[in-house]
């Protein structure tokens, strides 16, 4: 626990707000955007939400329009003009104010890294500091762009799994909610001695009957509250994502996916100029699973103290493949990190991409055998008592 209050205490410190700017009233010249705002209070950001593919197109435009020799100031007034949302245009339209009184752009987007990134904001700062802004945007929108499309790749091999899924238990439910009430009641009244599975079955039927509603609320309000409680609780958000990563199938394509990241936003950061412990509490800080965000402080502790990552990451071989911690040492012993993080990237993006297309053919054996299991279950529940009466009736004759 120590641990865990010791990372949040480095994050928080090292991530904390900057002390507010003077208030200070700027209109802009006509010709590029008139508005009047005030630096010191940022637009209300409720509801709003920059998906990576809008961060992708803002890089891009702001790397196009800044190569083509316009200004920083006209170049965000001209992506203000294109976005749709009302309140996205009054995010742009402080940010515009604050460039206009002066203000760098890295800074005024820092009022809205919970939208952007420290990422993004960090990777803009040193490209504004070094004079290779277009070069730092372009950058960006590709690493950007790489990190959407692998989250595309695993959402959309988990989509088959859970269709299957929820077809089988919905095609389970009618037969057992609506079906099976109106065979049974013929059964019962010829006095047929019902198997366990069929007795089973039948106050299973009764039950969703009467309580069915009932209880698929309180299964959707107990997800809800587990969601909520694990996203403010650490201590169950870090043991969910350590569940995910022990996961057969799913851990290793959740190990994969953390490490592909993991090299291409460092790599991206050390080649941008940044030093390497800020930029691996960078790193950290646009994590998501917490278990890797915690080596990474751990990481990035070491590094001040005169450590090399790789010697400091082979005490991670439960979240880590043995072969990064060398390839890293590799490329701290060369001089070529930034260049061994963008090989590696590449490596676990295309072993992200392969245990992918392969999940329906791992999956699907087990999505097979539950669903004929469920559809053997009903079935002998019907058959075995229509074998009873039959029986029944030879006995008679």
């Amino acid at each position: 626990m120590s641990n865990l209050i010791s990372m949040n205490k480095t994050l928080k410190s090292f991530f904390s707000k900057p002390a507010t700017e003077p208030t200070l009233e700027v209109v802009l010249p006509t010709d590029v955007y008139s508005i009047t705002t005030s630096v010191s209070e940022p637009a209300p950001t409720n509801f709003v939400r920059f998906s990576v593919k809008e961060q992708v197109l803002f890089a891009k435009r702001l790397s196009f329009l800044s190569q083509a020799g316009v200004s920083i100031l006209e170049s965000v007034t001209i992506i203000r003009n294109q976005a749709k949302s009302k309140r996205k245009q009054k995010i742009f339209d402080t940010v515009i104010s604050d460039v206009a009184s002066g203000q760098s752009l890295s800074k005024s987007l820092e009022s809205y890294k919970h939208l952007f990134g420290d990422f993004t904001v960090n990777l803009i700062r040193v490209g504004e500091t070094a004079g290779v802004l277009p070069e730092n945007l372009m950058y960006l929108a590709d690493e950007l762009a790489k990190k959407y499309q692998l989250k595309r790749k695993v959402q959309g091999a988990l989509i088959y799994p859970i269709f299957i899924t929820l077809a089988t238990l919905g095609v389970t439910g009618m037969l057992v909610i609506f079906i099976f009430p109106k065979i049974m009641p013929i059964f019962i009244s010829l006095n047929v001695t019902l198997p366990w599975s069929t007795k089973v079955l039948l106050s299973l039927s009764r039950f969703l009957q009467n309580y069915g509603i009932f209880t698929l609320i309180a299964i959707i309000a107990a997800l809800i509250g587990f969601e909520g409680v694990r996203r403010n609780w650490y201590p169950l958000t870090y043991a969910t994502d350590w569940v995910i990563l022990k996961l057969p199938i799913v851990g290793g394509i959740a190990r994969s996916y953390n490490c592909a990241n993991f090299c291409r936003t460092l790599g991206l950061n050390i080649r941008s100029g940044i030093p390497l412990s800020e930029s691996m509490f960078i790193t950290a800080e646009v994590t998501k699973n917490t278990v890797y965000k915690e080596a990474y402080v751990d990481f990035a502790n070491h590094i001040i103290k005169g450590e090399k990552i790789s010697s400091t990451m082979s005490h991670y071989t439960h979240v880590f493949p043995d072969m990064l911690p060398h390839m890293i040492l590799i490329g701290e012993t060369t001089g070529s990190l930034s260049s061994t993080l963008g090989y590696l990237s590449d490596m676990y993006e295309a072993e992200v991409d392969e245990s992918t297309r392969n999940l329906s053919n791992s999956i699907e054996p087990i999505l097979l055998l539950t669903m004929g299991i469920l559809v053997g279950v009903i079935a002998i529940s019907v058959i075995a008592p229509i074998y009873e009466v039959t029986k029944e009736i030879g006995n008679v004759r």
